[in-house]
């Protein structure tokens, strides 16, 4: 009896491929499992069972499967039912999917390299011989698991590997991924033959000639007066101020043993409180509106104006989840609202909160992953950015997606270029949970499920403790400009504003949605700016760091002392980037503690945390900052918001500009007089009169929704329409001109509706590649699935044209 298994591996391949599995195998298996195989004449990859079957490949001679990696599933078949719909509705690969998943740790491969790890003789008097053969060969230098399958003659190393990287032998080389090994911290006691009274006055008076032992010893017995429990090495030595030298020795008499304890890296500071502030009536009648509304629909859409208490609404709701012992995630649209969202809930749910996004190390992903899996106590509540999507859930009972408008959901590149929003609506109905969408400010399409009935619907329309929403003006640029009422990008009415809030020990945040010091250094002689070498984009002044910076490929040259074209010394900035808008703030007020909130000052780990701890504290009193600012984020102390330029967000050139705008602008006011006292909004404009102005400082959410809906389906957009967008890229202009007309015109034969383009987009080079675009729009009434097929075999005949082979292509469904 043959037996065969089918394996996703994480490449963008059209299908799984088929391998022979033996028969304990076989019967040990199932949909989840991680295995080692060969794929090509020499390559191993870990890759995961999603089939097993006994029908054997007609085209190819399946190849055994070289290791099954572990004891249990990695992941469940209800997360590979979430990957093979991400794959059919995005139309991307399995393999895509599966590399996105998974932490690296699960993604072994062939050509990984191998280093290896400083560690005690102790250790290595633990080692297995093979473990041994392969770390005495990585003294020499390190290795790839290729070679590593040469040095031991067989091809199922993986498992080997991965038992010495959670003991912590050898690590990954790899720039930008560590691999997984538990975090093991080294404790040291009293050997039991000391612990009678006798033996211990004995064991002082032998180390009278060894003060520091003698000083280690008293300080053991001070953590651990009876001497038999575990203390932690650290801390020991730090508290004795001695050395590890010393407690070698200690432990080479025999007087003490050392043990290692895996501990979680993710251990939070918080203080457990479990009495959070008290629902409102507004509150509580929002809360049982939203369970109502559950018991008709599995999607609710809950619309709460900025500062009315929208958390706390959720705590409740994950507090009676986690009653009913579900998991619940908790997605944000970005990485810099974490720290927040985190220790407000821990201080109700304590050590059940857990985090998941891509600046934890992948070790720290890793443990959340296990504790998911796991269904483990510290991760009842998972709170995470979209990939989170992919956590492998046991019990989802609820999720929820804070900020449900953001565009921060969406992923661009690479693929697969999924809508978490829209993909935990799939993920809900797989595990039969309930999703609560939340926001200020709904999406154009989340609102239209609501009026079409899709989604049920609850608002809460007024803000906690009955604080009023900001009072909101514009300041006219065209008039100050002409009546000389402008100080750099400041007007004089922003100007007092921002006195009067300093004197009244409040704060103030200003939105400049560019980062640099200035988009533009330009020749005031013969015009030319510099341009980025790779993309078809102005490079972005940093006076900090002195450089030119691309935003998009990160392509960086020194600032010039003098014009690339003609030589001349007359160079000037055009434009305003919060860098500079920082250096007006420190000219105009100056000794005023000021900061910036960008990409550029919050990329560490921590660095958005500390930047968020100063301004709560106080110690900030003037926050610049981007659209990073606006999300969802809560001062208590912020009096004034300044919007420098709010005809960058009204100009650009997408079908959702608008609507973005009256999100954008209302967020950011919105963070506005928070406690107590009414906040206000300054917002500075060539356009004062402009529809979505008017409607942002009436806070006539219905109003726009109105307008937009009409001018959506009369042009045919979102929501009456749905888009896909096919990109064609390559080196050469010319070949991606008759590349992209050729799909463009195979497309157009068969299909009935509407196809825009062939067309370069605003920026048609991108990494020394040339773009275009073609835009497909999709009537409700059309099939979505001979859609996909359509697209398929068009991209499938293709590829098969020796000319394009070159080619890049991507398809992004829902693009926006």
């Amino acid at each position: 009896m043959l037996y065969y298994a089918d394996v996703i591996l994480p490449l963008a391949l059209d299908k799984p491929y088929t391998y022979a599995v033996q028969e304990e195998d076989y019967l040990f298996l199932k949909p989840g499992f991680r295995v080692a195989v060969s794929f090509g004449k020499s390559k191993i990859y870990t890759g995961v069972v999603i089939k097993l079957h006994q029908v054997q490949p007609q085209r190819y001679t399946a190849k055994y499967i070289e290791m099954v990696l572990e004891e249990a599933p990695s992941i469940t078949e209800k997360q590979l039912a979430m990957w093979e719909w991400v794959s059919e509705y995005y139309q991307c690969k399995l393999g895509e999917i599966m590399r996105a998943a998974f932490p690296t740790t699960f993604l072994l491969e062939s050509e990984t390299v191998v280093i290896k790890k400083e560690i005690d003789e102790h250790d290595v008097s633990k080692m297995s011989d093979q473990e041994y053969l392969v770390y005495e060969a990585l003294d020499i230098k390190a290795l790839s698991i290729n070679e590593i399958i040469e040095i031991l003659g067989k091809k199922s190393v993986l498992g080997l590997l991965e038992g010495m990287f959670s003991k912590g032998f050898v690590d990954i080389y790899q720039k930008l991924a560590e691999k997984y090994r538990p975090k093991k911290i080294r404790y040291v006691r009293l050997v039991a033959s000391h612990l009678s009274k006798n033996s211990i006055e004995s064991l002082f008076n032998s180390l009278k000639n060894a003060p520091k032992q003698k000083q280690l010893l008293i300080g053991l017995f001070v953590k651990n007066p009876q001497g038999d429990q575990w203390v932690k090495v650290s801390e020991l030595l730090k508290k004795t101020a001695t050395n590890s030298s010393m407690l070698r020795a200690m432990i080479t008499k025999e007087i003490l043993e050392e043990a290692y304890f895996k501990e979680d890296r993710l251990l939070y500071a918080f203080d457990k409180n479990d009495e959070v502030s008290a629902l409102s009536k507004n509150q509580k009648i929002a809360l049982s509106n939203i369970e109502s509304e559950f018991k008709d629909r599995a999607v609710v859409l809950f619309q709460g104006v900025t500062g009315s208490g929208k958390t706390e609404v959720y705590m409740e709701l994950i507090s009676k989840a986690i009653e009913n012992n579900e998991q619940v995630l908790y997605l944000l649209p970005e990485i810099s609202l974490t720290p927040q969202m985190v220790q407000r809930l821990q201080k109700k749910f304590g050590d059940q909160v857990t985090v998941y996004h891509s600046k934890f190390s992948v070790h720290e992903r890793t443990e959340v992953w296990r504790n998911v899996l796991n269904d483990s106590t510290k991760a009842r509540v998972v709170v995470g950015t979209r990939s989170a999507l992919f956590l492998p859930f046991q019990k989802l009972g609820l999720i929820i997606v804070d900020e449900e408008h953001e565009l921060s959901y969406k992923q661009f590149d690479p693929a697969p270029r999924y809508h978490a929003r829209d993909s935990a609506i799939v993920l809900a109905q797989i595990y039969s949970c309930r999703v609560l969408l939340g926001t200020a400010t709904p999406s154009i399409e989340s609102s239209f499920n609501l009026l079409k009935g899709k989604y049920g619907g609850v608002q809460l329309n007024e803000r906690y403790g009955d604080v009023e929403l900001p009072e909101i003006e514009t300041i006219d640029l065209k008039l100050s400009f002409k009546k000389k009422q402008m100080n750099g990008a400041f007007s004089h009415k922003l100007i007092e504003a921002i006195e009067a809030t300093i004197a009244m020990e409040k704060q103030v945040i200003l939105f400049q949605n560019q980062r640099g010091y200035a988009p533009i250094i330009e020749c005031l002689d013969c015009g030319h700016t510099p341009q980025c070498n790779q993309c078809d984009v102005t490079l972005t002044y940093h006076q900090h760091s002195s450089q030119l910076k691309c935003h998009y490929c990160g392509y960086s040259i020194a600032a010039p002392k003098q014009c690339h074209a003609c030589g001349s010394p007359h160079l000037n900035t055009k434009g305003v980037g919060t860098q500079q808008i920082q250096e007006q703030v420190e000219s105009l007020f100056p000794g005023v503690n000021t900061a910036r909130m960008d990409w550029d000052t919050t990329r560490g780990k921590w660095a958005f945390d500390k930047l968020i701890n100063s301004f709560v504290s106080g110690d900030i009193k003037i926050l610049v900052g981007t659209q990073m600012i606006v999300k969802g984020l809560d001062f208590q102390n912020v009096h004034l918001v300044g919007v420098l330029n709010a005809d960058h967000l009204l100009n650009f050139p997408d079908f959702r500009a608008h609507e973005r705008t009256y999100q954008m602008l209302s967020q950011v006011s919105g963070r506005a007089g928070r406690k107590n006292t009414r906040g206000k909004v300054l917002i500075q404009t060539y356009q004062p009169q402009h529809p979505i102005i008017q409607q942002v400082i009436l806070s006539d959410y219905k109003k726009m929704l109105g307008q937009q809906l009409t001018e959506r389906d009369q042009y045919r957009y979102p929501p009456f329409y749905r888009l896909t967008r096919i990109v064609v890229k390559h080196r050469d202009i010319e070949t991606v001109k008759i590349a992209s007309h050729w799909i463009f015109n195979v497309l157009n034969q068969s299909y009935k509706g509407e196809i825009l383009g062939p067309v370069f987009p605003p920026i048609a080079r991108l990494r020394n590649r040339y773009h275009m675009q073609i835009l497909i729009k999709i009537g409700k009434n059309q099939s979505r699935s001979k859609f996909e097929q359509l697209i398929q075999n068009t991209l499938k005949s293709f590829s098969s044209v020796a000319q394009f082979r070159s080619c890049k292509i991507s398809v992004d469904v829902d693009p926006y």
